[in-house]
């Protein structure tokens, strides 16, 4: 429309040769186009309007305010100034990156190393005609793939979730009026009014303030609300200090205040933890490396296999095309399709008994990365502590010291003097009884079925009045005025009437020992109020200090008819309280070989007083501030968090580099939390640990892993279950393997000594489907040994196919191929033709052989004896089902001419070499496990060529 006019004035003012051309303007029209002229300039100084960071503005006047943002603080802005800067700064929502598609997620799950050997075998098989072959392990493929896939897709939504902690209403002043808006419409410079129970909707710099207290523990970590307040502030300072400013999300708890929007969407605080969490990419987790590595080992040994049974051919003049057909059939059939499938149904089934723990997980592999962390990092507010302020110590003006019991609003507990231990009941005690009262009276907090409505503090205060059976005495008194607490004054108090007597007023007050005892000149003992001496209020004085070295929050109470003549009544210490469980927790963990770190927004006495409560250190703690964190260089930082147990006075950004310090200098890190403060060092960490009931929606999708009770000894049940998972992993991976490499080898050997084949291609065929079918998937669901959890973290690095089970997989692999060639070279005619009675009983002594190597692989360090025998009767059922298939195929008239097979006879048969083969596949098993138990990595001397392998396979 500007545009337009323009274009119309500057065709009325012409230029023709050298001459004016001069045409008259109608009525109105030259006033219209300086009007939008003047809409021309506005629109260019729209343009220069600019978020504003939170530290810039808590310095500004408000005159400096209404200039940056061309606002009247007053009146608002206009609709047209509202249109001009969204054009710019956008709506006040979080967008997230375009996702992949579907298909394309689903795709993804094809690059595990191990899914293309498996599909290249498949491809192998298609070629030379084994149909079979490729369609069973397409199908072991599709299933692994769409398992996999169905429980990640959900997992990828931490940014979407974001968005519902920004309130969808507010109240905002525009034009002079009062508007009920959406947040999302906010901009830079609208005015905002804020009343209690609201939730902030972008960064706002208060200009006017009443009282006004904001909930911001899920943006600092701090349990205590923060005053707020409309002066400018001079010095420097964190975020979580600016008390001029609001943050995004964050909930009005008590008063009310007015401001204007600094920033919002993305350049909020709040903008800045979704674009971190936009950069941070989930990291690997150490079972997805173990397999990717386990997939490279397998690929070498194919090749290597290839290479031999070419290199066989060529040393006997046979063609090469032939042998490398050969040599590719075998290596396929030397892969374990199996293997995915079994890793997949051990994570379910893992998945699933951590469910029954109450502990949900969202990724598979996560389960196993609890096995191998070092490190858990743990936000204080919600997550070690209850998050309910609890009174725990009292001290009396006159000296009486008392001890509370019990945590939160429940009113349980007792209060029992020091050292008798005597329980004290209302006024049972006149100075106990007085210092409660007053905490009660002045006081606006409720507590309504265990749920507490007000300020923490004062929640806490009547918790300790129910504890004494002084709930009700605030009925006691009419209140006539109140003073509110502001964050100069730094006290509250209230002017009352008692109810039943016709006695002078009353003045209640509560606050900072420094400021509450200005306004005293007495000092109460055993009822009875005594001049307060300069000793006396030194004695105080020590206490309140005492108190506050513990971590306490200590307030100061007095009572009497005039404020500047009020009689001091003592001393209440408040804390978030650690929760039920959480010392024990730590301490198994810590036996278990994790260090348990700390990391809180609190000061550092507060952090510390919890840090010993919960056993965090059995020494001195070791503490570090957010500044410290923010001014070292990251490879400093990573040899110094090692050794600290407490990170005090941190934000978003210094717990990212905290967990970024301790994965660089080589830890597996857990992280639980349940803020927004939290979210991006959840994502970010090898396990994030969000808690279920407090935690935020942001907290539990960022996470991979939830605590439905908000119980941090689950995480013990966790780390024990991730312990016996890669355990059980690395059960069947020696069991699969033994059985392909015995396979394989016996092939291959009767192919390089020109014998006939000990197995037909069916019986090859039976044998991996029975193998790789029930009894290695029972060996995955094996039960977690007790010991377990004992057991340090496993290194990272360490791979599934370490030195000393593959020299567990060799020796297994060799018993078996010399029993069944034995077995086979006794039962051999001597012409050396293969009948139906070598191939059976060759056939039987393998699969008996097996099915006793199955038995064996149950525990890598236990004797069955010592691990029972019927313990995981799964494995039971397994066995039993694989007998009665190798009875069937040995007696069934049917399945005889399929597998070319005979009767076996007379049980003496049976008793013969079969039952020979078990009885020495059984011994040598358990010889096995003692020896690998009693002599570390079995601490015998390796052949020189045979170390250079293995050096080779482990990588």
């Amino acid at each position: 429309m500007v545009e337009g006019r323009f274009s119309k004035f500057l065709k009325k003012l012409a230029f023709s040769g050298g001459g004016h051309q001069y045409q008259l303007l109608e009525r109105g029209e030259l006033e219209t186009l300086i009007d939008g002229h003047n809409e021309l300039k506005a629109i260019e100084k729209e343009k220069t309007v600019v978020a504003l960071p939170a530290k810039e503005a808590s310095k500004c006047h408000r005159e400096d305010l209404a200039k940056a943002f061309y606002v009247d603080l007053q009146n608002g802005l206009s609709e047209f100034s509202v249109t001009q800067r969204r054009l710019v700064h956008g709506w006040n929502e979080f967008v997230a990156d375009n996702t992949e598609p579907v298909w394309k997620k689903y795709l993804d799950q094809f690059k595990n190393p191990l899914i293309l050997l498996l599909l290249a075998s498949a491809l192998v098989s298609v070629l030379t005609k084994e149909y079979e072959d490729a369609i069973s392990i397409a199908m072991a493929v599709l299933m692994v793939v769409t398992v996999a896939f169905i429980q990640e897709y959900r997992s990828e939504k931490s940014l979407e979730e974001l968005t519902k902690l920004v309130p969808p209403e507010c109240n905002c002043i525009r034009e002079g009026k009062l508007h009920h808006l959406l947040a999302r419409d906010l901009v830079p410079g609208d005015i905002v009014s804020l009343s209690i129970g609201d939730r902030i909707p972008a960064d706002i710099r208060l200009t006017e303030v009443t009282d006004l207290l904001v909930d911001e523990s899920s943006f600092t970590g701090e349990a205590e609300p923060s005053s707020k307040t409309d002066t400018p502030l001079t010095g420097g300072g964190d975020l979580t200090t600016l008390s001029n400013i609001v943050f995004m999300g964050t909930l009005v708890q008590y008063g009310k205040g007015q401001g204007v929007v600094i920033g919002t969407g993305e350049r909020s605080q709040f903008g800045e933890v979704f674009k971190m969490m936009q950069a941070e990419e989930t990291p690997k987790t150490p079972l997805q490396k173990s397999m990717d590595k386990l997939g490279k080992q397998l690929t070498l040994f194919s090749f290597g296999i290839i290479g031999l049974i070419m290199f066989t051919g060529w040393l006997q003049g046979k063609h090469l095309l032939s042998m490398f057909t050969i040599g590719v059939s075998l290596a396929v059939a030397a892969i374990p399709e199996g293997l995915p499938i079994v890793v997949t149904v051990t994570l379910v089934l893992g998945v699933l008994r951590m469910a029954r723990k109450r502990v949900i997980v969202k990724k598979l592999p996560i389960v196993e990365t609890l096995g191998c962390c070092n490190v858990i990092c743990s936000d204080k507010t919600g997550t070690l502590t209850a998050n309910e302020m609890t009174v725990t110590q009292l001290v009396t003006s006159d000296g009486l010291h008392a001890e509370v019991s019990g945590v939160g609003y429940n009113g349980q507990g007792t209060v029992c003097l020091l050292p008798s231990k005597e329980v004290i009941k209302q006024f049972s005690n006149i100075s106990v009884g007085k210092l409660v009262e007053a905490g009660c009276v002045a006081n606006n907090a409720t507590i309504r079925k265990n749920a507490m409505m007000g300020q923490p503090t004062e929640g806490a205060l009547v918790a300790l009045a129910m504890k004494m059976g002084l709930n009700d005495i605030k009925d006691s008194y009419k209140r006539k005025k109140e003073i509110p607490f502001s964050s100069e004054q730094k006290w509250m108090a209230v002017q009352c009437s008692p109810r039943n007597e016709e006695q002078e007023d009353i003045y209640f007050m509560k606050g900072a020992f420094e400021e509450v005892i200005r306004y005293c000149t007495m000092y109460n003992h055993g009822g009875i109020p005594l001049p307060l001496t300069p000793q006396q209020r030194a004695f105080c004085q020590q206490e309140e200090k005492r108190m506050g070295s513990l971590g306490l929050r200590v307030l100061a109470l007095a009572s009497g008819p005039e404020l500047g003549e009020l009689t001091f009544l003592g001393l209440i210490g408040i804390i978030d309280p650690p929760r039920a469980g959480v010392e024990e927790a730590v301490h198994v963990l810590s036996d278990s070989g994790l260090s348990v770190k700390m990391i809180t927004g609190d000061a550092l006495e507060t952090a510390l007083a919890i840090g010993r409560n919960i056993g965090l250190c059995n020494g001195k703690l070791s503490a570090m501030s957010g500044e410290e964190v923010e001014s070292a260089e990251q490879g400093e930082l990573a040899e110094r968090v090692g050794k600290v147990s407490v990170f005090f006075r941190t934000s978003p950004k210094h717990k990212l580099k905290i967990i970024k310090a301790l994965q660089e200098s080589g830890a597996i890190v857990a992280m639980t939390g349940d803020g927004v403060n939290d979210a991006v060092a959840l994502k970010s960490a090898d396990i994030g640990i969000a808690m279920g009931r407090t935690g935020t929606d942001v907290s539990k999708e960022a996470a991979n892993m939830i605590l439905v009770d908000d119980d941090f000894s689950a995480i013990m049940n966790a780390v024990e279950e991730g312990k016996g998972i890669f355990h059980n992993i690395k059960n069947f991976v020696r069991f699969q393997l033994s059985t392909s490499i015995s396979a394989l080898s016996l092939i291959t050997l009767s192919t390089v000594c020109n014998l006939p084949s000990p197995l037909n291609a069916m019986q090859i065929l039976w044998i991996n489907i029975i193998m790789d079918g029930p009894p290695a998937q029972s060996l995955g669901v094996e039960p977690v040994d007790r010991d377990t959890l004992r057991q340090p973290p496993r290194n990272v690095k360490d791979v599934i196919l370490g030195r000393a089970l593959i020299l567990k997989i060799l020796l297994s692999a060799a018993t078996i191929i010399s029993g069944t060639l034995f077995i086979f070279w006794k039962e051999m005619p001597e012409d050396k033709a293969s009948t139906p009675r070598t191939t059976t009983m060759t056939f039987t002594c393998f699969v008996l052989f097996d099915l006793f190597n199955a038995l064996t692989c149950r525990s890598q360090t236990k004797l069955i004896s010592e691990i029972g025998f019927l313990r995981n009767r799964t494995f039971l059922y397994s066995v039993l089902g694989s007998v009665l298939g190798q009875l069937a195929v040995i007696y069934l008239p049917p399945l005889q001419k399929v597998f070319q097979t005979e009767n076996l006879g007379a049980l003496g048969e049976w008793e013969g070499s079969p039952g020979t083969a078990a009885v020495l596949a059984a011994c040598t098993g358990q010889l096995q496990t003692f020896l690998g138990r009693e002599v570390p990595a079995w601490g015998l001397p390796v052949p020189k060529g045979l170390g250079s392998f293995l050096d080779i396979c482990t990588g």
